[in-house]
């Protein structure tokens, strides 16, 4: 350790010894017909560094002092653009293109600054994010699934999970893109029919900018209720090729980028973990690995025609750790063999390819986009997790979700107006391989099934745009269409219209007003459209099964201030959703089940149950400006669901009340950053056990848990969880390679939170369940305390060459 600290110390010295010296090329383009931009001003804002295009739209800048700059393009008639946090080092010249869209107004020079993602289809509730503050987000260790908690609405689990909660909404509800291709799962580990997991998919080295859409969705995205991700890639150097390598706490990370020929560039990354070691030497009884990649090409046909290759994918493997930590209390001890005793033996795998072709015109282009994408997972669990007799098989799950889809769009600009149409068709199969004998524990019975089943989907849409004369008032409008022949009522796309508008007015200057109004359908998950009886039979087909509906109403101001790089919005939202899927078997919505490592929705459903969503959020946002750079969020939020067998509306899985984000950073010589984060929220409400049902003998013998007493849905409420975390960096800059290493700590002051309590049998000294003695039908039972949270710190070494 001690060797370690010297040579850090010695680094810090001796990277003075150096010139220091970097460079920033590229190309402003106008990105309706891909043309460039000539003579346009690209300066690194508060620095005498600058320069003006040429007449193909390139441009280049030399002798650059290694650092932070947020780079701004410019031209007369167009609107101004600024890329934050761009790293210029002198190991590898940056390659920065700037779109910039002209306005059809006589103003000169727009002062409309497009640096906080304002545009036509998106005016509202929409944030960004780019590679720089993904990377260095406090006690994100690195992973796009958590930064985002760090936007306004944005509410997470306290459980070593990745679930993705959206003003009110499940994580489920939520749709992601890369390069404009649907990409499925983003975390590894996810939970088949919701979303979630402990670690992200996707290397945060390979991605430019996040955008995050929480309303106003546009006509062209379908099959989401709560939000939709706009996950925008690198391109591979057009020189020569670049590595990087990531060594951390828990995973090991190699990237590389260059040129295959003069047309075309590639990106590529591959991740193998280790996080079962740091998970052995916290104690914890479960032990997953995992391994990923990511893949994209661009080829340049021509100037007119651009072609996107994207292949992602994962590989999960979970294990059970039956080691014995030292100092463990008895109820440390009854948590881990509760775990051990219940959670399921895990693979899964998962893939996305896809191919992007953009055809550009005078006035816009045309996109045509074909992908496949699949999910493999199997779970299964043997009694007291002794195999070696086949009759101790409590239940063996195995299914796959595949889709084929393709996507063809129409984009049109002309002046003020912007005009989008387009249509889409999906392929899907769906395969399950199950023998259960848990899920009807006390109730008798077996489900046993072996079946395929084949869905087709399709959709099409029209959108269009209208900007005022002095460029104040903005009008979106949009309808869609979506069928799917997984139901009587959904085969017929009328039945799913889906109109939506929203505006945006410039009240003053940089300062705006927002309103949207718009409904939205989804699919209820596969393994509900896929839910088949022991006789074979699609049991919710049957049951004519529905897309599910919520609309939206949205309204907010928003304050832009871009010469300091500022941003502030309030917005209100009021979600109502309809036709959302019910449990025949327990009679609640399965909004209100909440998301667990397993599956969600594999049983017979009744689109039946309502439910609503509101509240307020507030965003103050500063992108790097003098060394400093933070996003404050506060959100007040209500989610709440009917069930069938409740009265009324009832609190979700998902109604945390009160979400608090704050973080924030700054920069200091030497190229030293520190940054810290603080998240507050409201305790999640959740369904206390039914002890008399869950303490049968011959319930708990196959079910090894407790019942939940479904007639006191989400009766009981958490304490409030909050946590604290802490991250620095240092970086180095040399002749042909980088260098950087930090430190992240996550829960840095060890905040324990707390977990609705565990339901475990009392057990004699030899480990034997104990029966009770005044009823021999039924074990006795006792609830325990079941705490999660701990501090974790992570040391992470990036390399670049």
């Amino acid at each position: 350790m001690k060797h370690s600290l010297l040579f850090f110390l010695i680094l810090s010295q001796v990277t003075f010894l150096f010139a220091q010296e970097g460079a920033i090329r590229g190309r402003v383009f106008n990105p309706v017909n891909n043309e460039g931009v000539p003579f346009a001003n690209v300066v690194l804002l508060n620095t005498d560094y600058g320069t003006v295009t040429d007449e193909n739209g390139d441009y280049e800048i030399i002798g650059i002092t290694p650092g932070l700059y947020n780079v701004r393009a410019s031209f007369i008639g167009f609107r101004t653009k600024t890329e934050f946090e761009i790293q210029i080092t002198r190991a590898r010249a940056v390659r920065l293109d700037f779109e910039l869209r002209e306005e059809a107004s006589d103003l000169g020079e727009v002062t409309v600054e497009a640096g906080f993602s304002r545009s036509e289809d998106k005016p509202i509730s929409v944030r960004s994010l780019n590679t720089n503050e993904i990377e260095r987000y406090p006690g994100g260790n690195r992973d796009i699934s958590r930064v985002i908690q760090s936007l306004p609405g944005v509410a997470s689990t306290a459980s070593f999970r990745n679930d993705i909660i959206i003003r009110g909404g499940a994580p489920n509800e939520n749709k992601f893109f890369i390069e404009e291709i649907e990409v499925p799962v983003i975390n590894h580990f996810a939970t088949q029919g919701s979303s979630g997991g402990p670690v992200g998919i996707l290397n945060v080295n390979l991605i430019k900018n996040v955008d995050v859409i929480t309303g106003g969705f546009p006509a062209d995205r379908m099959n989401s209720l709560s939000s939709f991700f706009e996950f925008d890639l690198k391109d591979g150097r057009k020189d020569k090729m670049f590595t990087q390598v990531t060594l951390g706490a828990s995973e090991f990370t190699l990237s590389n980028e260059g040129p295959i020929g003069e047309k075309t560039t590639y990106l590529v990354s591959a991740r193998q973990s280790y996080l079962q070691l740091l998970f052995r030497a916290l104690g914890l009884p479960f032990l997953p690995t995992f391994n990923d990649f990511t893949v994209k090409t661009k080829t340049k046909i021509n100037d007119k025609t651009e072609l996107t290759f994207l292949g992602v994918g994962a590989i999960d493997l979970f294990s059970l750790n039956f080691d014995t930590p030292g100092n463990e209390t008895e109820d440390e001890r009854e948590n881990r063999l509760y775990l051990l005793e219940n959670l399921p033996i895990s693979t899964q795998w998962n893939y996305t390819t896809g191919l992007k072709l953009k055809r550009f015109r005078e006035n816009g282009f045309w996109t045509f986009i074909l992908s496949r994408n699949m999910l493999n997972n199997r779970s299964f669990k043997y009694f007291q997790n002794d195999d070696t007799n086949p009759d101790n098989l409590l239940f063996d799950y195995t299914s796959q979700e595949s889709e084929n889809k393709v996507r063809i769009e129409n984009s049109i600009f002309r002046g003020r107006t912007t005009l989008k149409y387009g249509m889409n068709y999906e392929f899907a199969r769906y395969l399950i391989n199950n023998f259960d004998r848990f899920t009807l524990a006390g109730e008798g019975g077996i489900i046993e099934v072996n079946d395929r089943s084949l869905f087709n989907s399709y959709g099409a849409f029209i959108s269009a745009s209208q900007t005022s004369k002095n460029d104040r008032l903005l009008l979106t409008g949009g309808v869609r269409v979506d069928g799917s022949d997984f139901g009587e009522t959904a085969r017929n796309p009328l039945n799913q219209i889906s109109p939506r508008f929203s505006l945006s007015y410039q009240i003053v200057p940089q300062l705006f007003w927002t309103g949207n109004v718009g409904v939205y359908y989804q699919k209820p998950p596969y393994t509900a459209l896929g839910f088949r009886n022991n006789e074979g039979e699609l049991v919710n087909q049957q049951n004519d099964i529905k897309f599910i509906r919520s609309t939206h109403f949205v309204t907010g101001i928003e304050k832009v201030i871009p010469e300091k790089s500022r941003r502030f919005s309030l917005e209100g939202f009021y979600k109502l959703y309809a036709n959302y899927p019910s449990s025949l078997r327990n009679g609640i919505a399965l909004a209100n089940l909440g998301a667990d490592f397993g599956v969600i929705g594999n049983e017979a459903v009744n689109s039946d149950s309502e439910g609503r969503a509101f509240g307020l959020e507030f965003l103050a946002q500063q992108r790097l400006f003098n060394d400093f750079f933070g996003i404050a969020s506060v959100t007040l939020v209500r989610s709440e669901f009917t069930n069938p067998n409740t009265v009324g509306f009832v609190p979700s899985a998902w109604d945390n009340r009160i979400i608090v984000s704050l973080t924030a950073g700054k920069r200091f010589a030497r190229n030293w950053e520190v940054g810290a984060r603080w998240r507050y929220l409201g305790g999640l409400p959740y369904t206390p056990v039914d002890v008399e049902a869950s303490s049968l003998r011959e319930v708990w013998d196959l079910r090894g848990m407790a019942i939940p007493d479904f007639n006191r849905i989400n009766a009981e409420r958490l304490n409030a969880f909050h946590q604290l975390d802490f991250r620095i960096d240092k970086r180095y800059f040399f002749d042909k390679w980088n260098l950087n290493w930090y430190l992240d700590i996550q829960n840095a002051y060890n905040f324990r939170a707390e977990q609705p309590p565990l339901l475990v049998p009392e057990r004699s000294d030899a480990g034997n369940l104990i029966v009770d003695p005044l009823d021999p039908s039924r074990y006795k039972m006792r609830l325990v305390e079941n705490p999660a949270g701990t501090i974790l710190p992570t040391i992470g070494i990036i390399v670049e060459f």
